[in-house]
């Protein structure tokens, strides 16, 4: 299944924004994924947070707008681990991140272990949470069940460094056997598609200008 494994929250989300998309960009490899402002904007977010948290670099003057939100996190008790890569077999064992047995990947922003809770956060850079999509944190959090057998409670949130907003979630062990489910089901229409070769387009509001697969009929520019 090259191209569909490992998988991970977002290339399960951009195969369900269009399969078309997806085959094009992540299967044939035909278009590449332009890095945008916002995007190099993110990364260097990122990088700045993980060494504040992790080595107490100070942050640049240019991100001091979350300090607050940040020091917030590093007051919390237990083990800061930045940039935490969790990986997972097909049969939801834990494995490397790179092993060849690696069928999911996630990776923590900031996770916090304290004894058998958790806080797993995701930095968003973006203006508003008016769209925030939980089903991250989900992801997420079953992961880390996975990881810290001792863990019985994973509160996880999306923080919006720039609007200030925290979108917050709280999962407990019992709900595992639910989610993963949920999960794979979402992620079987993926390898569904692969199976049958079958990657039917996915017309929106975004296909005229903001597509990268020309050669697709919604697109406004083909």
């Amino acid at each position: 299944m090259k191209g569909i494994v490992p998988w991970s929250y977002s290339r399960l989300k951009a195969f369900d924004q269009c399969p078309k998309q997806f085959y094009h960009m992540k299967i044939l490899k035909e278009y590449e994924d332009k890095e945008t402002s916002a995007m190099r904007y993110g990364t260097m977010f990122h990088t700045a947070a993980e060494k504040y948290v992790r080595d107490g670099t100070p942050l640049p003057a240019k991100f001091d707008y979350a300090l607050s939100a940040i020091d917030s996190l590093k007051a919390k008790r237990g083990d800061k681990l930045c940039e935490y890569k969790l990986g997972l077999t097909e049969d939801l064992e834990v494995c490397g991140f790179y092993d060849k047995a690696v069928w999911f990947r996630g990776i923590a922003d900031l996770l916090i272990i304290d004894n058998d809770v958790a806080w797993v956060v995701d930095y968003k850079t973006g203006k508003s949470a008016r769209y925030a999509d939980k089903g991250q944190l989900e992801l997420m959090a079953m992961a880390v069940f996975k990881h810290f057998p001792k863990v019985e409670v994973v509160r996880a949130a999306l923080m919006f460094v720039v609007s200030e907003d925290l979108i917050t979630s709280s999962y407990n062990r019992e709900q595992e056997d639910t989610l993963w489910d949920k999960w794979i089901k979402s992620f079987n229409q993926l390898k569904g598609a692969y199976t049958h070769d079958v990657w039917n387009a996915k017309p929106s509001g975004l296909c005229r200008n903001h597509c990268a697969v020309t050669e697709c009929a919604y697109n406004g520019r083909s």
